[in-house]
């Protein structure tokens, strides 16, 4: 089991807005931040639910390559509101809203470059 994971960034104000409005939809705050001065290294941003960061973003030079992160939503409405937020925050299209039945016929995905070339996804598993 995963506990969690996380990108690199160039921009880390940006790139924390992005991820504040892109992962609202599934219910993923904006739950610790923490400085340089503290972490010995770089500026970290922890997203996640219940209070537990599982999505992190780090100052830095973007991971090369970039890196796939997919977040899995209960229904698919969140799917949208997603891809909506994200493009509205600067996203780019990497795949819309839909079903991607190559993986199983309930796959409903999208897909979204962040501001660094990072390729987030939002997937539902369940049926309409």
């Amino acid at each position: 089991m995963i506990d969690h994971t996380g990108v690199t960034v160039s921009d880390f104000e940006k790139s924390k807005a992005f991820y504040l409005a892109a992962l609202a939809p599934i219910g993923y705050t904006l739950v610790m931040e923490l400085p340089a001065s503290v972490t010995g290294h770089t500026d970290v941003a922890g997203f996640g639910e219940h209070g537990k960061p599982d999505f992190w973003i780090s100052r830095g030079t973007p991971n090369q390559p970039p890196v796939h992160v997919a977040f899995r939503a209960e229904t698919r409405q969140p799917v949208d509101a997603f891809h909506a937020a994200a493009l509205t925050m600067g996203g780019r299209d990497n795949g819309g809203p839909g079903i991607r039945a190559h993986y199983h016929p309930n796959y409903y995905g999208a897909f979204v470059l962040d501001p660094d070339g990072h390729n987030i996804e939002v997937v539902c598993h369940c049926p309409a």
